[in-house]
């Protein structure tokens, strides 16, 4: 195990799949999203207790549920490191609706309301809480910056500024993007191809950027 934790408390779409990577690539344990399986009321109840005990088995955390318990990890695990992924919320709102659409999950109504299980259809409801998280973990830490990174991958943010945060050295590879548009577009256009080439036939593909 690393001596230190590192939770990325990001929203799903801001990069944290990248983060994943990169941890996993610096050694460490990551914990990714849990709780899918589980009815809404269920989750609700328990994912803060499921949530903590997971983080006491790996090094690292990122994706849903993990930015809705930032204090409860804060209070359990002094001395961890906490980093903020983000975007524009114009962006992560169309990468968001891109990758979910319409479609209902469990984890968006924990996130976002029982009334709101998709994206498309409530997106002044996810940008809404969307910036709020991002306000609220700034104003968490703000009188210990030294405890939170902040990254935009879209803006540069990778190897220098992550391992600079958790006392890593910088590996010389490329950082690791994942989930990216173009990445989802060229699989897509593979998937396409091959039923066509069954007979087959398939939508319009329509990819959105947006980074997982």
């Amino acid at each position: 195990m690393k001596p230190t934790k590192v939770f990325c408390i990001g929203f799903q779409k801001t990069g944290t799949t990248s983060i994943n990577m990169a941890l996993t690539e610096l050694g460490y344990s990551v914990a990714s999203v849990f709780g899918r399986n589980l009815k809404l009321e269920e989750l609700r109840a328990t994912y803060v207790e499921r949530g903590l005990a997971k983080a006491r088995q790996h090094d690292a955390v990122e994706d849903m549920p993990w930015p809705l318990m930032f204090r409860e990890l804060d209070a359990a695990f002094p001395g961890a490191r906490f980093v903020l992924t983000w975007r524009e919320t114009d962006r992560w709102l169309a990468s968001i609706c891109d990758h979910f659409g319409d479609n209902p999950d469990v984890m968006q109504q924990l996130t976002y309301g029982a009334d709101a299980p998709a994206p498309v259809g409530c997106e002044a409801r996810y940008a809404q809480v969307y910036d709020a998280h991002n306000a609220e973990v700034r104003s968490h830490f703000r009188d210990r910056p030294g405890d939170l990174l902040e990254m935009n991958l879209s803006h540069g943010d990778g190897w220098d500024a992550l391992c600079g945060f958790i006392g890593e050295t910088p590996l010389d590879t490329p950082f690791p993007r994942a989930n990216s548009s173009s990445q989802r577009k060229s699989l897509g256009q593979r998937i396409r191809r091959r039923l066509r080439r069954m007979g087959i036939a398939v939508p319009a593909l329509n990819a959105t950027g947006g980074d997982g």
